[in-house]
């Protein structure tokens, strides 16, 4: 598929059949988020891969809206759950091309841990599109966090960023809601050229 057409089709779908992944299609997905960029190549981050149907039923727990909302998310066969590890990038930086020796976090202009596992996410996202199939990327509240770690054994340094569902949409599943399309920004309305405010 061209990836122009891969970014086009790319929706965030919650509805899907119970239909399985070849093996070889997972490992691709999975294999496509260490691609992505990391700052200093300090690749500071680890993915939580559920397949086996049991694993899946003990984390749609730790995500109830969903559950509530949309229950056919249940049925995809694949569970990612992205973490960022913001000691590799402290690490990373205190080796000596880097020079920051002293670890501060406040040296960071922005969180790369959570940026670079996001963009992880999305390389998923792009991968499971370009492979037939359809994805989501959600949520996981705050207080379900740490009964989350403690289910899986997450260790306190990983922090889950989310989850994504990856399976193949369900043949029942609403279209999308016209309104979603009409609220999709205008390129001269964001994209400013030169100086902020100048749209051409």
């Amino acid at each position: 598929m061209e990836f122009s057409e891969v970014v086009r089709r790319r929706r965030m779908i919650r509805h899907y059949s119970d239909r399985p992944l070849a093996p070889d299609v997972v490992e691709r997905v999975l294999a496509s988020a260490l691609r992505a960029p990391s700052a200093g190549f300090s690749q500071g981050w680890a993915f939580l891969a559920l397949t086996d149907p049991a694993d899946r039923a003990r984390f749609w727990p730790f995500v109830p809206t969903r559950v509530e909302q949309t229950p056919t998310m249940q049925d995809a066969p694949l569970v990612v759950v992205p973490l960022a590890h913001k000691a590799a990038y402290l690490a990373r930086y205190a080796e000596p091309d880097k020079g920051w020796e002293d670890r501060a976090e406040a040296r960071w202009p922005a969180p790369y841990w959570f940026i670079d596992t996001g963009m992880a996410a999305l390389l998923m996202l792009l991968t499971a599109v370009d492979e037939g199939l359809d994805a989501c990327f959600f949520g996981i509240m705050p207080e379900h966090l740490r009964p989350f770690r403690e289910e899986f054994g997450v260790p306190e340094e990983y922090a889950p960023i989310g989850g994504i569902t990856v399976g193949y949409r369900a043949k029942d599943a609403p279209p999308q809601n016209p309104r979603t399309s009409g609220r999709r920004r205008d390129p001269a309305e964001v994209v400013h050229r030169g100086r902020w405010g100048r749209h051409a």
